[in-house]
């Protein structure tokens, strides 16, 4: 039975009002009785006396059981606000440092960044991107080539997997106050968030061995080997796109839902947030004025993406 959305309330109102309404009718019979004895008429009060003593015992265990189950919920109840106060302090806690350890790990994408937007912001070829990103061919691609292969080696993947709020989460109170939609889509971001790292790996692995043990300007002058080399840097792109956008709006909901404090639980989610983007730039120009109202600690969500600054 849920006692918070008024059921045992009703039961226990209900038990209550049946034992005080026996009760009454007992004081009723107990009337007759007395009329009973003043008529001398002892079969009747013997009768009377023994509706009175039912009604009247009936009455004070409904009463009783009543008045012990709203003293049991309303402890219950009690504990259960305690322990969810409890655990909303350990949530925001934790949401603090998923936020604070995430910063540093955000500004890595940067080296993402100078790549893919090279020639303006990068949007996928699948959607009409056509920047010098993904254009670049021969000695372009080359130079494209090495940078990549520059920021494999700045950026530890791994680190990415401090963007996981849902272990904070999965097993309190506060994750059936969420909204379904806002859960789902930390759920999402982290998933791709785990493919993205998992994906990048394996596309690196994959452009080692299409380029083949050769200086890369040697490789690119292939012909054949320029084709699977630029199809492996297209891989990369992909999926560092969806890396940096993912990890971006994951942080960017994590600090707007810590600046809103203990309310955070409650929030319906923001449209300038939680919608789909065709690129990392349509989610960012989207977000910007919503992150930049919101603040965490000493400055603003935006700021956090360290997106457009210098790295």
């Amino acid at each position: 039975m849920d006692f918070n959305a008024g059921h045992g309330y009703l039961l226990i109102g209900g038990l209550i009002l049946v034992g005080a309404g026996l009760l009454i009718l007992s004081l009723i019979v107990n009337l007759h009785v007395a009329h009973s004895v003043r008529d001398d008429v002892r079969h009747r009060e013997k009768l009377l006396e023994y509706y009175r003593n039912i009604f009247s015992q009936l009455g004070v265990i409904l009463i009783g059981i009543g008045v012990s189950l709203f003293i049991f919920f309303f402890q219950q109840n009690y504990q259960d606000q305690r322990k969810r106060e409890t655990e909303l302090q350990q949530v925001l806690a934790k949401l603090a440092a998923r936020v604070a350890r995430g910063a540093p790990v955000i500004e890595t994408l940067g080296e993402f960044d100078e790549v893919l937007d090279e020639g303006g912001a990068y949007v996928g070829p699948e959607h009409g991107g056509s920047n010098a990103a993904i254009s670049a061919k021969g000695p372009e691609l080359a130079k494209q080539v090495e940078k990549i292969l520059l920021v494999e080696r700045d950026i530890d993947l791994r680190d990415f997997d401090i963007l996981n709020l849902s272990r904070d989460l999965e097993a309190t109170f506060v994750v059936n106050e969420l909204d379904p939609k806002l859960w789902f889509n930390i759920v999402r971001d982290e998933s791709e968030i785990k493919y993205a790292t998992t994906q990048i790996a394996l596309d690196y692995k994959d452009l080692q061995d299409a380029i083949g043990g050769e200086a890369v300007e040697a490789a690119v002058a292939n012909p054949e080997k320029e084709r699977k080399i630029k199809q492996e840097v297209l891989d990369i792109f992909y999926d560092a796109d969806l890396l940096r956008l993912r990890s971006r709006q994951f942080l960017g909901r994590a600090c707007w839902l810590f600046s809103k404090g203990r309310g955070f639980v409650t929030l319906p989610p923001a449209d300038a947030i939680e919608a789909d983007a065709k690129s990392q730039q349509e989610w960012i120009d989207r977000s910007k004025p919503k992150l930049t109202q919101s603040k965490s600690g000493s400055g603003d969500c935006f700021k956090l993406l360290r997106y457009g600054q210098a790295h």
